[in-house]
Order: structure tokens, then sequence, then C-alpha cells
């Protein structure tokens, strides 16, 4: 039942939150306008719009492997491009619905996360794809990173501290609004991941204070943690216990 009602708590949680998102657009676009102004984009705005974006990265990546086909894929990230934490929260809630009762009894994070076995995939050609995408990804996270962290020491360098009321004009209140709903998706990721609420609480306070930084050497620290035979997917899912690819391969066994 604990279980059950977790779902049903995250469904109702990005809800919420997808909700306030949509209505601090539209409050925002009628208080100031439409965001696409030139004077809008100050430094701290652009440096805030790349970690959103290398947030959004993050979540597009399992969304395309989440996808059973291209199309789905490309719809779903051109959303998440445009609509930010509206389509995660979309997405995420739609993910949730689709469980049924025994998957949201068993482990219903484990089953949002992955992507359900498919009896007509080829398991052999799908474990190669995956294994190659592990070392591109510690690549793309680590340029992701550094380019985040240059980005950050640029702008306090040349426009000074970002906690300066001029900055908190409407349209940065709602970058930062839809910026840290997307940290929330991560941050659930992190809390059910991690293996004790000590390490949980340490990664989410890392990613509320230094936001894309966090997000991409938290990925690059996993994707360490698997070598290159394994497949990539292990990463989303925790690894206390029971092996997750076990447990992965034991729900393809029932697919098929």
């Amino acid at each position: 039942m604990a279980k059950i009602s977790l779902a049903i708590g995250l469904r109702t949680l990005f809800t919420a939150l997808g909700s306030l998102m949509v209505a601090t657009l539209i409050y925002t676009i009628f208080k100031d306008g439409l965001p696409f102004r030139k004077e809008l984009l100050t430094p701290w705005m652009a440096a805030t719009l790349i970690d959103f974006y290398i947030n959004v990265a993050a979540l597009a990546i399992w969304v395309a492997y989440k996808e059973s086909n291209w199309i789905s894929s490309i719809l779903w990230i051109i959303l998440l491009i445009g609509l930010g934490s509206i389509a995660t929260c979309a997405y995420i809630v739609l993910q949730f619905s689709k469980l049924s009762s025994e998957e949201s009894l068993r482990d219903p994070m484990y089953y949002v996360l992955l992507k359900h076995p498919n009896k007509n995939d080829d398991e052999v050609g799908q474990k190669r794809k995956q294994h190659s995408f592990v070392v591109t990804l510690r690549i793309l996270f680590t340029v992701l990173g550094s380019f985040m962290l240059g980005t950050l020491l640029y702008t306090l360098i040349t426009d000074g501290s970002p906690f300066r009321m001029e900055l908190l004009t409407p349209w940065m209140t709602a970058t930062l609004i839809d910026f840290y709903i997307n940290v929330v998706a991560l941050a659930v990721w992190v809390a059910y991941k991690e293996c004790s609420w000590i390490s949980a609480v340490f990664w989410i306070v890392l990613l509320i204070s230094f936001g894309s930084i966090t997000t991409c050497v938290y990925i690059v620290w996993k994707l360490f943690q698997i070598t290159c035979q394994d497949p990539v997917y292990l990463i989303l899912v925790r690894r206390c216990g029971e092996r997750a690819e076990n447990k992965y391969n034991s729900i393809s066994g029932e697919a098929t």
C-alpha cells in the first residue's frame, strides 16, 4: 500500500507543479509581456537558461530512452525545450498513469524510470547500443558540466553576484520556478537511487545550490560506477540489494 501511495503522491505532486508552472507562465505573460525581448537577456538570465537547458538535456535523454519510437521521442523533446517543466510534469504524470496496480504495488519508480521490455526487441542489439552509450554519456555530461562551471565563473567575474534585487525581473522569477520544478524531478530520482537518506539529502542540497553542475557530476559519477560492458539503463535505478539488471531481465521474461 505504501508504494501505491507513493505512485499517487508523486502523480499528484507533478500535477500540482505542472499546474503551478502553467499559472506562472500565464501570469508573467499578462504582467510582463512575451519573453522574446533582447533586454531580458541579461548575463545572469543567459547563465540561468544554460543551466536550465543542461538539466533539460538530461531529462530529454531519459525520454528518448523511454519512448518506443523516434517520432514520439522527438515530439516530447521539442515540448521539453519549448515548454520546460510543464512538459516534464506532463510526461511524468503520464508515465505514472500508465502503471498497472501490480506495478504500483511492486516498485512504481522502477517501472516509471525503465523502459518496459518489448518481446519484439532484439536483446543483443539493444544491449550493444546501451553499452556504446556509456562512454558517450560520460564524455557528454563531463563537457556539459565543465561548460556550465565555466559559464558560472565567467558570469560571476563579468557581472558580479546574482543576489541582486534588480535581477529578479518577472521573467527571471518564472525561469527560476521553471528551473527548480525540473530540479524537483531530478531530486526525486536521486532520492530513489541513493541507498541512504544522508547521501540523498547531500546530493539534493547540491542540486538546489549548483543546479546542472551537480546533475552532470552525479550522472558522470554513476556512469563510472558501471563498466562499459554494463547496460547504461543501470544508472537509472538503485543497486542496493538485488542487481537491477537481473530484475530487469526477469521483467523481460514476463513480457515474453
